[in-house]
């Protein structure tokens, strides 16, 4: 039997954070994909950040996962955010032509989760 490796989603005030430690492989990638929108369903989580700190390859499939999964969040009233994106990935998406179309992108966890509640405070402003 098949074991599904599990990527966390920790839930931390109106956000999702979860950090990619291991290497996505096509499966696991559609799996995290499913496990965050579900996650956003039960938690009505304004932002998500995703954290690729540790992921030394991003593929074009695995560009497309997150280019939908943040398309699918937006979809569902949360913004996303991608951290850590290393030097090596960010010249292998730029020399590959590879866009991450709808995605913001931070430093770090820190500046992440500033742009988000930066982003979120703007919105909750055009309501009032």
């Amino acid at each position: 039997m098949l074991q599904v490796e599990q990527i966390p989603i920790l839930k931390i005030d109106d956000f999702l954070i979860t950090s990619i430690q291991v290497a996505l492989h096509d499966k696991l990638a559609l799996s995290f994909q499913d496990g965050v929108l579900r996650k956003i369903e039960h938690t009505n989580a304004k932002g998500l950040i995703i954290d690729i700190t540790a992921v030394d390859v991003v593929d074009s499939f695995i560009t497309r996962i997150l280019v939908e999964t943040a398309a699918m969040a937006r979809m569902m009233g949360t913004k996303t955010v991608l951290v850590g994106l290393r030097p090596d990935v960010a010249i292998t998406l730029t020399e590959f032509g590879m866009k991450l179309k709808g995605i913001q992108t931070a430093l770090d966890l820190e500046r992440g989760l500033a742009m988000l509640r930066k982003e979120i405070e703007m919105d909750n402003e055009e309501f009032c």
